[in-house]
Order: structure tokens, then sequence, then C-alpha cells
């Protein structure tokens, strides 16, 4: 007797981007039909998903692309899961902007017992339809200072890649763009069990992120805020911050109290002054790992750091793995370096008739920290 099918209601708002509705959809079709199919074997497909938006016929996505929903919030009045895919947003009049006949209907959904799953900016609509408060959730790396600044009753990690939260576990939030892929592969292992997640695993080449996001998340430099002062020493900090003693610096250069300072650096910034160098050190850390082969102990030293084990430490820190294990993850193959070389010279720009400096050199002497 073949089972009841799984009802996944993928909502879509007009923020969205169509990659992770037609990855997440294609990866549930599959589910209990594709593995056998390809094997000769008969299937039994697990879930039945279904596009849902707030009002009939085509819906245009912030990509420019066209989307057919097949159904309506009005048509659905019951569904086993809603997926709340990413939504595209940057501010918070953006959050606002969100369809609220949606929120509502989301919230309604999960009254009468849907469970939500909310792929990267996805956690972003769960909190603004007020179903995170008191909760954990997680999002997208570069949604974080967003995230924080408007939902602060919301625990959020920004480092992992999944969190389970609320009542039973009924809302599953996903970290980076394409950890929907495990978000996905979680949902099938649950109705579908694990045999079945790692075969879809197999036939999509999915990979888990086991790493969780700190190895791909880069620092957003918050320069959005008022305060000269800080943001003259946030500009001179970009160029210079491998020298030693460079808090220091910093303060000197603003002419304010050291308490004074670092008050308004953290208020500005959200970092401590010291937090906020050793971000910029290991961000640059990571593009000399990605692009060159120096070794491990000369980009230490090049971000300003003489004491290798001291670099090691902070850099597994900050990036979640050693910066070797970074290097083997994220260098770029020798097969685009070729194809890059063999483009030839790029054009100058015409903002680039003069040569400007945007890494540090290797004349530092000292480790700051």
């Amino acid at each position: 007797m073949s089972r009841k099918r799984v009802h996944v209601s993928l909502v879509v708002f007009p923020e969205c981007d169509p990659s992770i509705i037609y990855g997440v959809f294609d990866t549930l079709w599959a589910a209990g039909r594709l593995w056998n199919s390809i094997k000769g074997l008969p299937g039994e497909p697990l879930f039945e998903p279904r596009l849902v938006s707030a009002e009939p016929g085509p819906l245009e996505l912030v990509t420019g692309v066209s989307i057919i929903p097949q159904d309506t919030i009005a048509e659905v009045t019951h569904t086993d899961i809603v997926f709340v895919p990413n939504v595209m947003v940057e501010t918070a009049e953006s959050l606002r902007a969100l369809d609220r006949r949606l929120l509502e209907w989301i919230r309604r959904m999960h009254a009468c017992g849907a469970q939500l799953y909310a792929a990267c900016g996805g956690s972003l609509v769960l909190a603004e339809a007020g179903l995170l408060d008191g909760q954990q959730a997680t999002t997208h790396w570069s949604y974080v200072p967003l995230f924080r600044r408007q939902y602060p009753n919301v625990a959020l990690y920004a480092d992992r890649i999944l969190v389970q939260t609320g009542p039973g576990h009924s809302m599953i939030c996903s970290g980076g763009a394409s950890s929907w892929q495990d978000l996905t592969l979680l949902l099938i292992a649950k109705y579908g069990g694990t045999e079945e997640a790692i075969r879809i695993s197999k036939l999509f080449l999915y990979q888990w992120h086991r790493d969780g996001q700190l190895p791909y998340a880069s620092m957003i430099a918050n320069v959005d805020h008022r305060d000269g002062v800080i943001l003259r020493c946030q500009t001179w900090l970009a160029q210079n911050y491998e020298r030693p003693d460079i808090v220091a610096e910093l303060v000197r250069r603003s002419g304010l109290p050291k308490r004074t300072f670092d008050r308004r650096f953290r208020a500005a910034t959200g970092y401590s002054p010291l937090a906020y160098v050793q971000a910029l050190r290991i961000e640059e850390a990571k593009q000399l790992l990605e692009t060159s082969s120096a070794p491990v102990e000369a980009v230490g030293r090049e971000v300003g750091y003489e004491d290798s084990a001291s670099f090691r430490r902070l850099f597994r820190r900050l990036a979640g793995m050693a910066p070797g294990d970074y290097r083997r993850k994220f260098h770029v193959p020798s097969l685009v370096e070729r194809a890059e070389s063999e483009r030839g010279p790029k054009p100058l720009r015409r903002d680039e008739d003069v040569p400007v400096q945007s890494a540090p050199g290797t004349t530092n002497t000292g480790s700051a920290f």
C-alpha cells in the first residue's frame, strides 16, 4: 500500500531568488523516486512539493526571473511543511516590505501544526513574522548585522549551518546559501530515512557543510554610522592594520580618551578595537591563502603576526579551521588559474590610472597582539 506523500509548501516572495526554490523543489521531487528509477526499480515519491504565493499568476522574482506558483495561500488551508527560501533583503525597510499576507499565512500554518523550514535569509521571514522571538536561529553570514539589529530577542548562532528551535523543534533554519542542501537532506532523512538522504546526496553531489559557516564568512565592516572620528580610524586602519601596537595608534589618532574611544568604536562598528583589527587581519590572511602559495608562517607575518602559533590559534578561532585546511578547501584550482592567465592582462579601468596599494606589504616587524 502506497504511503501518503508529505505535502511541502514552498512559499514564494517576490524577494526570493529562484535557485533555492527550484533546487529544493527538484530535490524533494526526486526523493524516493529518482534513485530507484536509475536502478530500474519502482519508486515511491516521498514528497509533494508545491509552490505557493499570495496571488495567482506569474510572479517576477528579484533576479528578474518569472515563476508560476501552483497554489495561492487562499487555496492551502493545511500543509505538512512550509519551506521558506531565501529572500534578498538589505535594510529594515525591505524587511517591512515583505508581503504581510504571506507572513500571516506562515503563522497560521504553523499554528495548525505545520513544521517550518527556512533556508538562508528565510529565517529573516520567520523573525519578521514574530515566530522566532525567544528562540534560536541561524542565517546567511552576510545577514547577521541586519538580523541582530532588527531582532535582538532572537538568539542568533551565526556560525552554525542548521539550528532546530521552537516547541518540539518545529522550526529549522539553515545558514549560508547552499546550506539549503543540508536542510533538504535533513527533511528527507526525517521522512525517508538516512539511507535515502545519502542516495540523494550522491545523485546531486550534495555535501554536508560540517565545518559550519565560519570558513565561508567574510568580515562586514560597518561604515553606515555617523561617527566621523571612528570612520576616519576605520579608513586608516584598512591600509595599516598589520602595524605593531595598532590599537594604541588608533586611540592616539582619534584624539579621544581610551575608554571613550573603545565605547564609541564598539557602538559604531559592533566590534571592540582589538576584535576589529583581528578580523581585518584574518580576512587578509584568507585572501593570501586562497590566492598564493606562501607558507602559512609567511602569511601570518604578512598580516602582522610574527608568532606563528598565535596566528594559527586566532585563525582557527575566527575561520573555524586551521590555515592549512582553509587553503586546501578554498585555494583556486590550477585549471581555473590557467583559464585566468589565458585571458591575458585585465584592461585598465578609468579609476585605475594611478595604482593604489590595497594590501599591506611585507615590511612589518612584529606582532601587535
